[in-house]
């Protein structure tokens, strides 16, 4: 006859034992078990166990193991099953991502749930299972373009320097100009949100001008400089330099971060940078907006200022432009840059080879 490996506790797994084995709020699985273990203590042999607590003698010959391998704490939770053995196997997983990534329909530009399942023969439910599980998204699509700048990692180690290790005794500003900003108004007045129905507005607009934003944003604190014209012109530019020669420190050297837009190398504004030396600028390589700290302001006045505004005429959209920069500046929060030059670098090397590979095949 078999018998059971013995157990023994000490005073402070009884005292657990005997509160879980009492308690009335704990789930009726953890009494039982603590139960079990509890009568294997007192020196009773799986059959009797079972017979006493009306269980089976797998059960308790289960928990009694359970005890003696991992303690009080292989009590609380269940072992980790194995799971229902999967209908679709690794071939047919392996063929969704290989014609997800590699193939497209033949009469669509991008795979859909449903266009894939009648394909690989599977449910729409398991190819979008499959998809999360290898992070596909066919449905979506992201835009992207290489600087072709031939100085570009110059430029790139010179901008990202600034952000990430300002000189000292100097104010580092991203400074453009958010062009052609319409004053929109819409044909009907919009529909009032409430519950079961979103804000609502027409798809027709009535155009009631333009206006330029200029706009240095202080990498420092956070702070931006704006003023708005009618055109955007390098007389318009040169205005805007000297407001801002106006608006900081004088003690201050300035470095100003910029886009190649024609009207920042104008030869009038070559002069004035000659008459004025603490003025530094630093041009982002071309087709690389994104070093420009000040689009990332100009996305946050665009998405909750403009976007869904109405405008009737010039004044009322310069107000609110103004008007979102005052109460910015009330308490701003600057954008940090954490991304290091050698980084980027890497992943555009990365992003030309495969590039370079596609272009091939």
């Amino acid at each position: 006859m078999r018998v059971a490996p013995a157990v023994e506790l000490n005073p402070q797994q009884r005292e657990v034992l005997e509160k879980r084995s009492r308690a009335r709020s704990l789930p009726a699985r953890v009494v039982e078990r603590a139960r079990v273990v509890l009568l294997a203590a007192e020196g009773k042999q799986h059959k009797e166990i079972a017979e006493q607590l009306g269980i089976s003698v797998q059960k308790a010959a289960r928990w009694r193991a359970r005890f003696l391998e991992l303690g009080v704490g292989g009590l609380e939770k269940d072992a980790p099953r194995p799971g229902r053995t999967p209908k679709i196997g690794k071939q047919a997983v392996a063929r969704v991502v290989r014609m997800t990534t590699q193939q497209k329909p033949p009469n669509a530009t991008h795979w859909s749930t449903r266009s894939m399942a009648r394909a690989a023969g599977i449910s729409a439910a398991s190819v979008g299972r499959i998809w999360r599980q290898h992070g596909l998204k066919p449905h979506r699509v992201e835009t992207f373009k290489l600087s072709r700048d031939p100085h570009f990692a110059e430029k790139l180690e010179a901008i990202v320097g600034l952000y990430l290790n300002p000189p000292e005794h100097a104010l580092v500003l991203c400074c453009d100009e958010k062009s052609q900003i319409q004053a929109l108004d819409r044909t009907q007045p919009s529909l009032p949100l409430k519950r079961g129905r979103a804000g609502t507005m027409t798809h027709d607009y009535k155009r009631n001008g333009v206006a330029t934003l200029f706009a240095a944003l202080n990498t420092f604190d956070g702070t931006v400089i704006g003023v708005c014209q009618e055109r955007n012109r390098h007389q318009q530019w040169l205005w805007f330099l000297r407001h801002i020669d106006r608006m900081t420190p004088a003690d201050k050297q300035l470095h100003l971060i910029l886009d190649n837009a024609s009207t920042h190398k104008h030869e009038k504004v070559q002069r004035w940078l000659k008459r004025h030396p603490r003025f530094h600028f630093h041009f982002t390589p071309t087709s690389s907006s994104w070093l420009n700290m000040v689009e990332r302001f100009f996305r946050d006045l665009t998405q909750n200022r403009l976007r869904r505004g109405v405008f009737r005429d010039i004044p009322e959209l310069v107000d609110a432009i103004e008007g979102y920069i005052d109460k910015h500046n009330e308490s701003p929060k600057p954008f940090i840059w954490t991304a290091k030059a050698s980084d980027i670098l890497a992943k555009v090397k990365r992003a030309r080879k495969t590039l370079h590979k596609v272009q091939s095949v």
